[in-house]
């Protein structure tokens, strides 16, 4: 346990940070699981509008360091992919 005060604080400011990253980071699996359902579903109109929430909630998430960039980026590419294959058909 942390002795000094300013230790205390980060602490406190560590286990509420973990808790706001948890939170974030299960409302983009939801997020991603919708969309992959969507699209095994072939609901091309569902799935382009999951698509665009799934890529707006990876952004914020990569910009705040809650993910990285890269991933993001992968997320986002195989999404669309998938999707744009649903679309072509």
């Amino acid at each position: 346990m942390p002795i000094k005060q300013a230790a205390k604080k980060a602490l406190r400011q560590t286990i509420k940070h973990k808790a706001l990253n948890v939170e974030v980071k299960e409302s983009l699996r939801k997020l991603i699981k919708n969309n992959r359902k969507s699209v095994i579903a072939k609901k091309a109109d569902d799935a382009t509008q999951t698509l665009r929430a799934v890529i707006k909630a990876l952004d914020k998430a990569a910009q705040k360091k809650i993910i990285k960039k890269n991933a993001a980026a992968r997320l986002k590419s195989r999404l669309t992919k998938k999707v744009n294959e649903l679309v072509k058909k």
